[in-house]
């Protein structure tokens, strides 16, 4: 007999059972393979930022912190690039030319929430002297749109590391088997 997932709701009336849709569940492979592209994605994806001439000029404690704020990221299921890969990424325009009002606001309140994430004592009571302490719902929207873009620039980078990855290694297999027989 067929097991009907039923959802009943009793107002007195002689009605029909309304089936309940079933979730599609991804298969445990997809999963596994998710999460361990995820992982990659942390740890070992470049770090895209604004292509300028002072590009190299972003100081290493950031650079180093954004595998870190990737991971909190991950691990909280955001789908977007963190705080901190958004601020190193901004850095090298702010040198190009003067910015919008919007971005600046954004471009300081990233500089306060690195400040008060990592505990650095001297950058955050410098930081709340000129950063506002919430951006508009427009500022927002502008941020998470960075933020997404920065993500799928990330993940496509590492997919393309990955395919060139295999194809070198599958012109390196054949030789070493030709050796071996």
């Amino acid at each position: 007999m067929n097991n009907i997932k039923t959802v009943q709701f009793d107002f007195g009336f002689e009605c029909e059972p309304i089936q309940e849709k079933e979730k599609t569940l991804k298969s445990n492979k997809k999963r596994d393979n998710d999460f361990v592209f995820n992982f990659m994605d942390c740890l070992t994806s470049p770090i895209v930022v604004f292509k300028s001439a002072w590009q190299d000029i972003i100081p290493k404690d950031i650079l180093k912190n954004i595998k870190l704020s990737r991971l909190l990221c991950s691990m909280q299921q955001e789908e977007m690039a963190s705080l901190t890969e958004a601020l190193a990424y901004m850095m090298p325009r702010t040198y190009e030319a003067p910015m919008p009002t919007e971005w600046v606001n954004i471009y300081t309140w990233l500089g306060l929430q690195y400040a008060s994430q990592f505990k650095n004592k001297d950058q955050l009571g410098a930081m709340k002297e000129i950063a506002t302490n919430k951006l508009s719902e427009y500022e927002t929207g502008l941020l998470n749109n960075l933020r997404r873009w920065i993500y799928d620039k990330r993940r496509k980078a590492l997919k393309d590391k990955l395919k060139s990855a295999e194809k070198s290694e599958a012109k390196i297999l054949p030789k070493n088997q030709e050796v071996l027989f």
